[in-house]
């Protein structure tokens, strides 16, 4: 939740040269901010997930409702997200474009896991699944970023350039591009062979830590129990 709040602040109010994304003269939405309004807007779909999960966590007398419920929320999120990504206000061409589109991949398994979870609350695979999609998007969302707004990380051929007040980059000629988007689909492919075995041999080391034993607790119903413990200990005392 934290992280999502400081994400809308930073693309709302902090980057924006004049700590807002509205035009200074008519108070409209520039063209060169729409991407602002599009990452804030996926930022808080997932803060409205969170927040009322852990409201359905503390209040809910249902588990089932409570994990229906949920599930559709991290649906929507997922589904606004890969809408905004697939309908993004920047182009989708070169190798932008692929970078974008590897990862509208990802969130669609995303969105449809989380479908598949409330009808399969208890499948260790959709989970699995998953979570490990989230982790890929993650790492491909950072690794985004790396290769296309750090200068230097160009392919051969291509540059960054200065397009509406945001950076793109752009390649010298089809050859270029035809070599950049190779080399995209070529690291996509090296995280999708890294990211199952980080994911499998992590999952194996506390299966061998701990085996069966673990059971899940919600963790507003653990603080219960342990201020309750807490105060039955005082008054015992």
């Amino acid at each position: 939740m934290a992280c999502c709040t400081l994400f809308i602040a930073m693309e709302l109010f902090i980057s924006p040269r004049h700590h807002h994304p509205f035009d200074p003269q008519d108070g409209t939405i520039p063209s060169n901010h729409l991407h602002n309004f599009e990452h804030s807007s996926m930022a808080l779909s997932f803060l409205i997930f969170a927040t009322f999960t852990i409201v359905l966590d503390r209040f809910s007398t249902s588990t089932i409702v409570e994990n229906e419920l949920s599930h559709l929320l991290a649906a929507i999120a997922f589904a606004q997200q890969y809408l905004l990504i697939h309908f993004h206000s920047r182009d989708h061409v070169g190798i932008e474009g692929q970078y974008h589109y590897l990862l509208q991949i990802l969130i669609m398994i995303c969105f449809v896991t989380t479908l598949m979870g409330i009808g399969f609350p208890m499948s260790f695979l959709v989970s699995f699944v998953r979570s490990v999609c989230i982790i890929f998007q993650g790492l491909w969302l950072m690794f985004m970023g790396l290769m296309l707004y750090t200068p230097g990380y160009e392919p051969k051929g291509c540059f960054m350039k200065l397009k509406e007040g945001q950076y793109v980059v752009r390649c010298n000629d089809e050859k270029a591009i035809h070599r950049a988007v190779a080399l995209v689909n070529l690291q996509f492919s090296w995280f999708l062979i890294g990211v199952p075995i980080f994911a499998v041999s992590f999952y194996l080391i506390m299966a061998t830590c701990y085996g069966e034993k673990v059971e899940y607790v919600s963790l507003m119903k653990e603080e219960h129990h342990l201020e309750d413990g807490l105060k039955n200990f005082n008054v015992e005392s």
